[in-house]
C-alpha cells in the first residue's frame, strides 16, 4: 500500500513537472538598443495553470530551484515596468502575450555593467504563478546590447503627432482648411511602416485605449476587433535603422470642418513583417503560425485634437495654456493646478477635462481675473485610464465659444512612479 502510494505521488509529480516544463517564450533572444528604448513582442507558450506574475529586467540569472527555470540573481535587477503600462494578455493556443517595453533607464544599467566588464547581454524575467499549488515558472528572454539597428526588432518608441505650422492648435474657423500634420517617431530596427490616417467626428464612439494601439502591439486575434472611423489616407514608407523619421499627414483638405465640433485625427499603424519582427506561435507552442509584430508599440498613440467654431469669432491664437506641462505627471488624492494665459473680451472661462475614450469628466466656469483653476482630487476617481486631458475656453455672453486652448495631458502617478517610457527601477 505504502509502495503503491509513493508511486502514484512520483507520477503526479512527474506529469506536473512536464505540465510545467513546457512554458516557452519566442523570440528567446533580442537585440536592443544600446542608447534608447525598445520595444518587442513576445510570445509565451504552454501558460496553462499558471496566472503571469511580476517581470524584471536583471544582469545575472540562476536557478529558480525549488522552482522551474531561471530567475534573476538578488542585487542585479536593473528595473522593472510598472503594473499600469503592462499591456499583456492571454491569446491563442494556451499563450501568453507580453510587450516587453526596455526603458532607456534599464538598458544605461546595463550598458555601466558592461562598460565595467561584464556581459554585454542582460535578461528579461517573467514570473508565472501556479494556480493549482504547485511550483512557479521563471522565463528568461536573453537582451543583447546593441545599436538599434537592422538587427534588433521594429518597433516605435515614442510618436508625437502635431500641426507643422505651430506645436498646439487651439481651433479652425468653420470652412477654414486646416494646417498640415505631421508625427514625429522614434523607433529600433528597420521595416516597412504602413498605416492610415483616420478622422473621428464630432458624435462619433470615441476610440478606446485599446484602439489607440498599434495593431501590431495586440494578439492576432483581437487585431480585427479595433474600431475603425473615416479613412482619410493610407501610407507605406520603408525607415532605415536610423531611429527617427518624421510622417507627413493626410492632405490638410481632407481634414472636415464643414461642421461644429471636437476632431480628433488618429495615427492607425498596421502590422510589418520585418525579419527581425516575427513572433513564431509555433515554435512557442501557442498556434500555428508567425505573427508579423512590426511596428509594435508599449504605448497608446496619442489623438491630435482640433476644434471647429461655429461662428467667425473663433481664432487660432487664443488662450494659452500655462501649467502644467503637457504629459507631466499628477498624484491621485492631491489637488492639481491648471492655469493659463487669459484674452481680452472674454465673458466666462470654461475649463474642460476628458479621458482618453473622450468623455467629460468635469467642466467648470470661471470669471475673467482668475486665470487658474484646483482640479478636484476626485478627478481621478471618474476613469479608469491613466491619462486625463484639459482644455480652456473662452466664451462670449451668450456663452458661445470665441477662442480655445489646445489639449494637453496629464498622466497618472502611482506609488511615486515616473513617466511613461522612462520607466526606472
Amino acid at each position: 500500500m505504502t509502495f503503491r502510494f509513493i508511486t502514484w505521488l512520483s507520477i503526479v509529480g512527474l506529469a506536473s513537472l512536464c505540465s510545467h516544463a513546457q512554458i516557452k517564450v519566442h523570440p528567446h533572444w533580442v537585440n536592443v538598443n544600446t542608447g534608447g528604448a525598445t520595444t518587442v513582442f513576445l510570445t509565451f507558450g504552454g501558460v496553462v495553470g499558471y496566472t503571469p506574475g511580476e517581470s524584471v529586467w536583471c544582469g545575472e540569472i540562476t536557478s529558480a530551484a525549488p522552482d522551474i527555470g531561471s530567475k534573476p540573481v538578488a542585487g542585479t535587477i536593473f528595473g522593472s515596468l510598472p503594473a499600469r503600462f503592462n499591456l499583456s494578455t492571454f491569446s491563442g493556443n494556451s499563450g501568453f502575450t507580453d510587450i516587453m517595453s526596455i526603458p532607456p533607464s534599464v538598458t544605461r544599467r546595463a550598458y555601466q555593467a558592461a562598460a565595467a566588464g561584464q556581459a554585454s547581454t542582460f535578461f528579461y524575467v517573467r514570473r508565472f504563478i501556479s494556480t493549482t499549488g504547485g511550483r512557479d515558472a521563471y522565463v528568461a528572454v536573453t537582451c543583447e546590447l546593441a545599436g538599434g539597428g537592422a538587427r534588433s526588432p521594429f518597433g516605435l518608441t515614442d510618436v508625437a503627432l502635431a500641426f507643422e505650422s505651430r506645436e498646439n492648435l487651439a481651433s479652425i474657423r468653420e470652412g477654414d482648411v486646416a494646417p498640415s500634420i505631421s508625427a514625429s517617431i522614434t523607433y529600433t530596427g528597420t521595416g516597412q511602416l504602413r498605416g492610415r490616417w483616420e478622422i473621428v467626428r464630432p458624435g462619433d464612439e470615441p476610440p478606446t485605449e485599446q484602439d489607440l494601439l498599434t495593431e501590431a502591439t495586440l494578439p492576432i486575434e483581437q487585431r480585427s476587433q479595433q474600431r475603425r472611423y473615416t479613412h482619410l489616407e493610407h501610407f507605406s514608407v520603408f525607415l532605415p535603422p536610423t531611429g527617427s523619421y518624421t510622417l507627413r499627414g493626410p492632405d490638410p483638405s481632407l481634414l472636415p470642418t464643414s461642421i461644429a465640433g471636437l476632431y480628433m485625427v488618429l495615427l492607425r499603424i498596421e502590422p510589418s513583417a520585418d525579419v527581425e519582427s516575427v513572433s513564431k506561435l509555433d515554435e512557442a507552442g501557442a498556434g500555428p503560425a508567425p505573427v508579423a509584430t512590426g511596428g509594435v508599440a508599449g504605448f497608446a498613440i496619442p489623438p491630435l485634437r482640433y476644434y471647429v467654431g461655429a461662428g467667425p469669432h473663433v481664432g487660432v491664437n487664443g488662450v494659452t495654456l500655462l501649467s502644467p506641462g503637457d504629459m507631466m505627471t499628477a498624484t491621485p488624492g492631491k489637488p492639481l493646478d491648471v492655469s493659463w494665459m487669459e484674452i481680452t473680451d472674454a465673458f466666462l472661462y470654461r475649463v474642460v477635462v476628458i479621458d482618453p475614450s473622450n468623455v467629460i469628466l468635469l467642466t467648470a466656469l470661471l470669471r475673467p481675473g482668475v486665470g487658474a483653476y484646483r482640479l478636484p482630487p476626485w478627478i481621478w476617481t471618474k476613469t479608469e485610464a491613466q491619462r486625463i486631458s484639459w482644455s480652456v475656453e473662452a466664451l462670449d455672453e451668450n456663452s458661445d465659444v470665441v477662442s480655445k486652448s489646445e489639449w494637453r495631458t496629464v498622466v497618472r502617478e502611482t506609488n511615486g512612479e515616473p513617466q511613461p517610457k522612462e520607466v526606472q527601477q
